[in-house]
């Protein structure tokens, strides 16, 4: 019987059901799993129209893979396995929810006798959110040679496949598909092109796309945007969002959040108060993102006081809240209120902290010195929240051993790391060989980085200053020699920025 049930094959097992008195009690818990769907109001009886609009009322009542199938099962029973409606819920919650599953909307697909081109688009959209984007185009493939219509929804799911892939060719060819059918100026098309674009870094034919479309919607100026930051250009972005104002569109949560990302990016604190004054007159102030957003422009433009203040009012907050706010904290050197904002959150439950939140509590511990501290949370972080630690907790672990002069104990914790230890992580130790005169252990440090990254500036010059410094002048001539025989030049030499005045005047036109 579960073999059927599995293969929704339900009208045998409901006919043994209906045969065999005897087989009653093995199916009640089965029946009594169904009874959560309320699946008593489906029946057989029902005229076709009624059994449909029954079947589509318990759409809303499923929660999981769980309840859909039981659905599933049922729609197969009554008769509605082919229909386009019915079975396009079905391949929309298992393709495109969060709880999901496509390996399920593909057996489920592959049933349908006659499918339309919801379902194909669907398909194509739920397997683009996969591990697997690529598969998207055998469905791309198929949808040809069946001579299936292919719309605006089609190309804009691929051209985004694209994109996340990173493919120029496949996305040339792509556009070169849209052009061909006629769906180039179709709003989501255009704007999934711009996007695509933007994530290959050709800013410049994202930027002709956009300035090509004839009425500029929020979303487009909301991609367009973003490209520039993706791309570092965090000027433009700016002026972007200045001009986009200037031309009377209303910007929404995305338009400010990637703009303080541009203000945070660069450091620019008045051009920050500006937008933050344009999030006051339109009513944004109190959404969480844009509030998370607020809170990181403010910190990483040394303001902390304005983003503790943001903090303190905002009404609802997320992990990411917590986790910023945690992050500004440690970044200007309140240790210890970053660890009391981090006890606040744990003990009243008012989030659950993530790997981020620990990232940020184990960079309190390391600006502030706090070694014991340190090690217990790295060691909380798994025992009460079973996170494993990532590259980056062993690297802060690291820092505030070598920060404390505990540089051997540094060193045992990365011989003893699960994962493969990344040259960020030997530089780090590197370094604190270096502040705390540790030259024997440098040795074996620099020849680890070595194996890694043989021809990093950085990594020769600390160790022939270490040479220098302990008086070892042949050995400094030696590391020199060998730096100038493998050709290992500094990288460039660093630059300042000053600040700069947006080209649109910024007016207030909404209240």
């Amino acid at each position: 019987m579960r073999v059927w049930i599995q293969g929704r094959r339900l009208e045998r097992v409901m006919s043994l059901f209906n045969q065999c008195e005897s087989m009653k009690h093995s199916l009640v818990s089965l029946r009594f799993s169904f009874s959560k769907l309320n699946l008593s109001i489906l029946s057989q009886k029902e005229s076709f129209d009624s059994r449909e609009k029954s079947v589509m009322s318990l759409f809303n009542q499923c929660e999981s893979m769980k309840h859909l199938e039981q659905l599933h099962a049922h729609v197969i029973q009554t008769g509605l396995d082919q229909n386009l409606f019915v079975m396009g819920k079905i391949i929309v919650f298992c393709a495109v929810s969060e709880i999901g599953s496509m390996d399920y909307a593909l057996s489920v697909f592959g049933e349908i006798e006659n499918p339309d081109g919801f379902l194909w688009n669907t398909m194509i959209r739920g397997l683009g959110r996969t591990r697997q984007p690529e598969k998207a185009f055998e469905f791309y493939k198929k949808m040809q040679v069946k001579r299936e219509v292919l719309d605006n929804f089609t190309y804009s799911f691929l051209v985004k496949v694209c994109g996340q892939l990173g493919s120029v060719l496949l996305g040339k060819q792509i556009h070169c598909n849209v052009l061909k059918h006629g769906v180039e100026e179709h709003v989501f098309v255009r704007n999934t092109l711009v996007h695509m674009y933007g994530m290959f870094k050709d800013i410049k034919t994202a930027t002709h796309l956009f300035e090509e479309m004839p009425s500029s919607y929020v979303v487009a100026w909301n991609t367009i945007i973003d490209c520039n930051v993706y791309c570092g250009r965090y000027k433009e972005a700016i002026e972007l969002f200045f001009r986009m104002w200037q031309s009377g569109i209303r910007p929404d949560d995305g338009t400010f959040v990637v703009t303080l990302s541009a203000c945070a990016a660069l450091g620019e604190l008045d051009i920050g108060r500006r937008v933050h004054s344009c999030i006051d007159h339109t009513g944004l102030g109190n959404v969480v993102s844009v509030c998370n957003s607020l809170i990181d422009m403010y910190a990483k433009c040394g303001v902390v006081e304005a983003a503790y203040e943001i903090f303190n009012k905002m009404k609802v907050r997320n992990i990411v809240s917590w986790n910023t706010m945690i992050q500004a904290l440690a970044m200007h050197g309140h240790g210890d209120e970053a660890l009391e904002l981090f006890s606040k959150m744990a003990e009243e439950k008012l989030a659950t902290p993530d790997e981020v939140t620990f990232l940020g509590v184990l960079s309190a511990c390391s600006h502030g010195g706090m070694v014991e501290e340190g090690r217990r949370y790295f060691y909380v972080m798994r025992r009460d929240y079973n996170i494993q630690p990532t590259i980056k907790h062993y690297g802060s672990m690291v820092d505030i051993l070598g920060r404390a002069g505990l540089v051997e104990e540094a060193y045992q914790l990365i011989k003893s790391m699960p994962i493969e230890c990344n040259s960020i992580v030997w530089r780090t130790l590197l370094a604190a060989c270096r502040v705390h005169g540790n030259l024997e252990l440098a040795e074996r440090v620099r020849r680890h980085v070595s194996e890694l990254e043989p021809d990093h500036s950085s990594d020769y010059v600390l160790l022939a200053n270490m040479y220098a410094s302990s008086g070892q002048w042949n050995k400094m001539a030696r590391v020199r020699k060998s730096m100038h025989i493998r050709g290992v030049q500094k990288p460039k030499p660093g630059n300042s920025y000053i600040g700069f005045q947006p080209s649109h005047e910024v007016r207030f036109k909404y209240n």
